[in-house]
């Protein structure tokens, strides 16, 4: 189950992915790593839902975060998705999913705890012989078969084995360093050809597949996959199918499917991280971060949008990580009524935020600033 590697040209991607993944960690401030790592939920769910078919707006995505949600029935369903990816993802972050990763109690709290956020109306998985809708039981695998695309995935009466063998080969424990990063890449591809739960099996894939390579000292809160796997998501969808065929001839592989597509999907799945750390490592540059701020406040101060004083308080915000309350007076040089407004006007915009009234304040990314802040980090889309 786990692919051929003769060449290297899998464990070249895997050291090349922990040094950038390493180079990144150790550039960011720990604090703003809070920052960053609320930031990259919002964008790792936007993405592992676009891959479904789902855009909702990153403002909108905010919007459910405060609990403000749409009016309109189908907007709400998609901002109440939403806000289920970036709550189990805040768990996993926060080291409060179950463990080993790689088993099954793992793989059904994901679900369970995604699905049971998720309004009825999108856990409906078609309907049976009888024309009833077939509902989504959250943290149940499936008791039927299933047709995905051109895939037919197997008996469901055989996933419970399946997942026994699934565990066996990927376990992180049994494998070297480089071994278990390519684990994590062919277990991404297996764990969608079982294809365990009636529905939901893509999120749940993604958020395994962070949480997998987190757990081996890779992934973090500071880069996704998803947006890499969404912006190529035809490649990746195809990739997929081709790995689910069966051997290509006798000197391709020794199981049932093939190895060669195994090879291309890791392949790809290795170059999609790696393209995602050197992506953000690119956007997080402090100097290039701070130069792009610094034009947004000047630009928002001289339109009388923000007070005089607001760059100070950002800039130390970057660059020390985050600040007392009392201290925004030293930080603008103003006196402390006006530092206190300075310093309401960000926590009011989310460019600033703080988890209560005497805490520090750390940098927030806000939807809207993303596109001045971090440029493509979404694709262009219009404001909302």
């Amino acid at each position: 189950m786990l692919p051929e590697d003769g060449k290297h040209e899998l464990s070249n991607r895997c050291v090349e992915l922990v040094s950038l993944a390493s180079g990144l960690a150790g550039r960011v401030h720990p604090t703003l790593r809070a920052s960053i790592g609320d930031l990259v939920r919002s964008m790792n769910c936007y993405y592992s839902n676009l891959i479904e078919g789902h855009d909702t707006h990153p403002i909108s995505i905010d919007r459910a975060l405060a609990g403000d949600y749409s009016k309109d029935p189908e907007q709400r369903n998609l901002q109440l998705e939403a806000r289920a990816h970036i709550e189990v993802q805040r768990m996993i972050d926060h080291g409060e999913a179950p463990e080993p990763v790689v088993s099954r109690a793992f793989l059904q709290w994901v679900h369970y705890e995604f699905c049971r956020r998720m309004p009825e109306e999108l856990l409906i998985a078609g309907e049976d012989k009888d024309g009833k809708p077939v509902k989504v039981i959250p943290g149940e695998f499936r008791r039927q078969l299933v047709k995905v695309g051109r895939h037919i995935p197997i008996d469901a009466d055989d996933v419970p084995a399946f997942l026994a063998r699934f565990e066996q080969a990927y376990d992180p424990s049994r494998l070297s360093k480089v071994e278990a990063i390519t684990a994590a890449a062919a277990a991404h591809h297996r764990l969608l050809w079982i294809h365990p739960f009636l529905d939901g099996n893509g999120r749940v894939a993604r958020l395994f597949s962070h949480a997998l390579l987190r757990h081996l000292g890779v992934g973090s809160e500071l880069w996704s996959v998803s947006r890499g796997l969404a912006r190529s998501k035809e490649t990746y969808k195809q990739l997929l199918m081709a790995a689910d065929a069966d051997r290509r001839g006798d000197l391709d592989g020794r199981g049932h499917l093939t190895m060669a597509g195994l090879q291309e999907f890791c392949a790809y799945f290795l170059d999609q991280g790696i393209d995602q750390v050197k992506f953000m490592e690119g956007l997080m540059e402090p100097r290039e971060l701070l130069r792009r701020m610094e034009i947004w406040t000047e630009e928002e101060t001289r339109a009388k949008r923000l007070p005089k004083g607001s760059w100070q308080l950002l800039r130390e915000a970057v660059v020390g990580g985050s600040f007392p309350r009392g201290r925004a007076a030293e930080i603008t040089g103003y006196e402390e009524r006006q530092a206190r407004t300075v310093l309401g006007a960000l926590l009011d915009l989310g460019v600033l935020v703080s988890p209560g009234p005497r805490t520090p304040v750390r940098l927030g990314f806000p939807a809207t600033v993303l596109e001045r802040w971090l440029p493509l980090l979404y694709p262009a889309m219009p404001s909302r």
